[in-house]
């Protein structure tokens, strides 16, 4: 008797990269609590040998206290894992003013710990004759602490933001972030600052040096800081349905922002790469399929469980793009009505 042929089981999302780069408000966790399914995948990650780096805009924390944190909800994680905006950006301003400068801090302990690791002396006052600004988030941030920002850029300070993240989302809902305490700088001062996280280039440079890695994948929530940061840099990316963004602001992704993958959650890593194929004016992604006729598209039938959900709409936004692409009108309201599992 022959034995039947063992079939080789499907390669994983992440078996195509060498490394995976997390960001962590709303995808790893929402402030104290994890995002379902985080844990899970992260350590079911570790346990497969992927490298991983911990990537935030947040820079209120330092990477001591986000390691902790993520611990506490049983994430295996060092401090070294952890890279943070206010370390990408003192890392700016070393490169700039070299080790010993003045720089005027606004936010929380992220931001004094990595001037300190940097050799930069922090102080808090525009009469202190700071070279530089370094403006972070921070939960006891006061008015007072953007008057002196205002001062010090106003007398000839260089002035570099973390990020510029107009809201955090957290366990309650969506709330103001760094970006808004920027812009109320800004109003007072005739420069812009420079930017060290998400999108832009230092943040994602820093933790891609520090793992070594040459082919790595970004996984976020938001399309304008995580999604548009590794397009910068030219890396692959997983967008993720459980923080900030979600289906609307993935249709209206500009090429500019647009991910590689989409999935629920960060374990859509474990999982295989969603199939996609074109046919004309229909795209199918798995068993989903989403047609583009007469202006609008349509799903072939109404998805049965939140991934076949994810797949209608990857189907549905493949199409969306491509008209946008074109100048072309395109209406997916009735596409998008039917995918009433997606969170």
């Amino acid at each position: 008797m022959t034995a039947n042929p063992t079939t080789a089981p499907a390669a994983l999302l992440v078996d195509g990269y060498d490394a995976a780069l997390f960001d962590l408000d709303g995808v790893v966790y929402l402030g104290p609590i994890a995002v379902p399914h985080a844990a899970v995948g992260i350590n079911a990650l570790r346990r497969r040998g992927v490298r991983m780096g911990f990537v935030t805009n947040n820079a209120a924390r330092p990477p001591a206290a986000v390691a902790e944190h993520l611990v506490e909800l049983g994430i295996s994680c060092t401090d070294s894992d952890v890279v943070t905006s206010a370390q990408a950006a003192a890392r700016l301003l070393v490169d700039r003013f070299g080790s010993g400068a003045k720089v005027l801090m606004i936010g929380g302990a992220g931001v004094v710990e990595a001037l300190q690791e940097a050799g930069l002396v922090g102080v808090r006052s525009a009469d202190d004759n700071p070279a530089a600004v370094i403006q972070g988030w921070g939960k006891d941030l006061a008015w007072e602490h953007l008057n002196e920002a205002a001062i010090a850029i106003q007398r000839g300070a260089y002035w570099v933001a973390t990020n510029t993240d107009t809201t955090r989302p957290t366990d309650r809902g969506i709330v103001p972030g760094n970006g808004a305490a920027v812009t109320a700088v800004r109003t007072a001062v005739d420069v812009d600052p420079e930017v060290a996280g998400k999108p832009y280039r230092p943040l994602m440079e820093e933790t891609v040096h520090r793992l070594g890695a040459r082919h790595p994948i970004f996984v976020g929530d938001r399309l304008d800081t995580d999604i548009a940061g590794a397009v910068t840099v030219g890396m692959d990316s997983l967008f993720v349905l459980s923080g900030a963004h979600g289906a609307a602001e993935l249709l209206a992704a500009g090429d500019d922002c647009r991910p590689t993958h989409i999935g629920l959650h960060l374990g859509a890593l474990l999982n295989p790469p969603r199939e996609v194929s074109w046919l004309v004016n229909r795209v199918t992604c798995n068993t989903m399929a989403a047609v583009a006729a007469h202006g609008q598209i349509r799903l072939e039938r109404k998805p049965a469980d939140a991934e076949e959900a994810v797949d209608a709409l990857w189907a549905v936004t493949q199409l969306v793009w491509q008209a946008r692409d074109r100048r072309c009108l395109i209406d997916p309201s009735p596409a998008v009505e039917l995918l009433t599992a997606l969170p």
